[in-house]
């Protein structure tokens, strides 16, 4: 349980900070709370937590490509903590106070106001979620006035890389060496030795041979 309060205290301190009748959907997601907010609450949500819940610190932000959810999309998470509840006193006190917000942005639609206004911080983790899952972030700011520009990949890059839809470059190129999955192989031939040694030992080959 986290020391904010069980799920369901959650889920409804947030929906009554947005001005909502009914309780925001919430799951424990391994100790941590994890609260589903409707994307056009999003910063709001955001300022509610940090002002009127104590969350003061955001840790970090990213996504996770959910293909098959009604409507498919991609979710957005936000880690908050409260940074005043750490110390050597955290354990007695119930532990770090801290929560995941999160919002689904349909396929369709891939654009979600930034968190930037609440934390400058989340600018690194917007441009990254933006170059991996293609999310936009409305009102991206960082103070260079460039917007979300790449941070990770190189210029010229074309894809999402942690998309599921994304086909890595080796296997579209080649086919895959070995077994890709149990039964899967392209060949029953067992690996040669050469493939099977150690990383930095030399095939017996190698060395000086018999005149």
């Amino acid at each position: 349980m986290s020391s904010l309060g069980t799920t369901d205290e959650l889920g409804a301190s947030v929906a009554r900070a947005l001005g909502l009748d009914d309780a925001l959907p919430a799951e424990d997601a391994h100790g941590t709370v994890c609260v589903d907010v409707p994307r056009e609450r999003w910063v709001p949500a955001l300022v509610a937590a940090r002002d009127q819940l104590g969350l003061d610190m955001i840790d970090w932000l990213s996504a996770v490509d959910e293909p098959d959810a009604d409507p498919p999309g991609v979710d957005v998470v936000v880690h908050l903590v409260d940074s005043r509840s750490g110390g050597p006193d955290a354990a007695a006190a119930g532990g770090l106070a801290r929560v995941l917000l999160r919002t689904h942005v349909p396929v369709d639609d891939l654009v979600l106001a930034s968190a930037t206004g609440v934390w400058p911080g989340a600018a690194w983790h917007e441009r990254e979620t933006h170059e991996m899952f293609g999310v936009d972030f409305d009102g991206f700011e960082d103070g260079t006035g460039i917007g979300l520009r790449p941070l990770l990949l190189p210029d010229g890059f074309e894809g999402t890389p942690l998309r599921k839809s994304f086909v890595l470059a080796a296997r579209a190129s080649k086919p895959w060496p070995g077994a890709k999955e149990p039964g899967e192989s392209d060949t029953h031939a067992s690996p040669s030795r050469r493939k099977t040694l150690p990383p930095g030992v030399p095939d017996p080959s190698w060395g000086p041979r018999e005149p």
